[in-house]
C-alpha cells in the first residue's frame, strides 16, 4: 500500500497550531486528510475548534476527518490506517507543552514507519511574543525538532520588530525552512510530499531529556450564561497568571448564542462561533493553563465567582 505522510504541528501554548491545522483541513485540494488533536486539558476544546468533534471522530464535507487523540497515539494511526477510505495524510497536532522528541521517537516505530512516515515537523511560533520568548527551553526544544517554522501572527507584531524576531528564529534552527502564516496559511506544498510513494529518511529524535511537569490544567465550568464585562473584569485579574486559557460560553441576554474565548500571549478576544451548545455541556466552560503552583482552583473560583448571570431568561 501506498505510504501516508505523516505532518506533525507543534508549537508552545497558544501559538496558532490550531489555525494552521484547520487551515490545513480547509484547504485540502481533494485530499483525505485525517487530523488527531491531543490538546491539555480535562476539557478537549481544540478538538470542537477544529470540527465539533463528537464520539471521537467527525467526516468533513470535502472528506477529511478530525479524531481525538484517545490513549495511545500509534494505536490511534492504526486504527486511521484501517479507515475506508484510507486518508492521504495525518495531521497530528501536538499539546503545547508537549516535547517533540517524544513524539517523533514513537513514530519511528518501524511498523508505523513502514505505513504512516513521518515527513515533516512544523512548529508554529507566535511572532508577536517578545524575543525574551525564544529563551524558553520547552519551545526552542519544539525548535530544535523543526523542518518548517511557520511564524504566526504577524500581523500583530509591533512595528519595526518582526525581522529582529525572525533572525533569532533563525539562529537557533539554522536548517528550517521559515514561513510566514498569518491566518495559520502555510501552503501543504511545503509540508506534504508531492509523491507519497517516495517516503522520507527516518530521522533522529535525539537523547530522551528527562522532563518535570511545568503546567498544569485547571477547569471551571458553570450552568448560567455569562456576563460580559464581569468575565472580561475577571480575566483581567486572573491573566499575569495564565499561560494560556480557552472556553465556550453563552453570553447572557444572547439566548441561543455561543462565543469563544481565547487567551495567548496576554492577548484575549471574544467571537461568536456557529455550533451550538450540546444539550448535555455546562453553559460556560473555560481551561485555564498555569505553570505548577501560580494558580489553585479556588483562586478560579473566587476570580469568575459573580461572572455566571444567574437572573431569570
Amino acid at each position: 500500500m501506498t505510504p501516508v505522510p505523516v505532518l506533525l504541528v507543534t508549537g508552545f501554548l497558544g501559538a496558532g497550531k490550531t489555525t494552521v491545522v484547520n487551515h490545513v483541513l480547509a484547504h485540502a485540494e481533494g485530499r483525505r486528510i485525517a487530523a488527531v488533536v491531543n490538546d491539555f486539558g480535562a476539557i478537549n476544546i481544540d478538538a470542537e475548534l477544529i470540527a465539533g468533534a463528537e464520539d471521537g471522530v467527525v467526516s468533513l464535507a470535502n472528506g477529511c476527518i478530525c479524531c481525538t487523540l484517545e490513549g495511545d497515539l500509534l494505536r490511534t494511526i492504526a486504527t486511521l490506517l484501517r479507515r475506508e477510505p484510507r486518508p492521504e495524510a495525518i495531521v497530528i497536532e501536538t499539546s503545547g507543552v508537549a516535547e517533540p522528541g517524544d513524539i517523533v521517537r514513537n513514530l519511528m516505530d518501524p511498523v508505523i514507519w513502514r505505513a504512516a512516515p513521518l515527513e515533516t515537523v512544523l512548529c508554529v511560533v507566535d511572532a508577536a511574543a517578545p524575543l525574551s520568548s525564544l529563551e524558553d527551553p520547552l519551545l526552542r526544544a519544539q525548535l530544535r525538532m523543526a523542518d518548517v517554522v511557520a511564524l504566526s501572527k504577524t500581523d500583530l507584531a509591533a512595528p519595526g520588530t518582526l525581522d529582529a524576531f525572525k533572525e533569532a528564529v533563525k539562529a537557533l534552527r539554522p536548517a528550517a525552512l521559515q514561513v510566514e502564516a498569518p491566518g495559520g496559511a502555510v501552503p501543504l506544498s511545503l509540508v506534504l510530499p508531492e509523491d507519497p510513494t517516495r517516503p522520507p529518511a527516518p530521522r533522529d529524535p535525539g537523547r530522551r531529556r528527562p522532563h518535570a511537569d511545568r503546567f498544569e490544567t485547571l477547569s471551571w465550568t458553570a450552568e448560567a450564561p455569562l456576563s460580559l464585562p464581569k468575565l472580561q473584569a475577571a480575566i483581567g485579574r486572573l491573566a499575569p497568571r495564565l499561560a494560556r486559557a480557552k472556553g465556550f460560553f453563552e453570553p447572557a441576554g444572547q439566548p441561543g448564542k455561543v462565543f469563544l474565548f481565547q487567551l495567548a500571549g496576554g492577548r484575549a478576544t471574544l467571537a461568536p462561533v456557529d455550533h451550538q451548545r450540546k444539550p448535555d455541556l455546562p453553559r460556560a466552560r473555560i481551561v485555564f493553563i498555569a505553570e505548577l503552583g501560580r494558580l489553585s482552583p479556588a483562586e478560579i473560583a473566587a476570580a469568575m465567582a459573580g461572572c455566571a448571570d444567574i437572573s431569570p431568561s
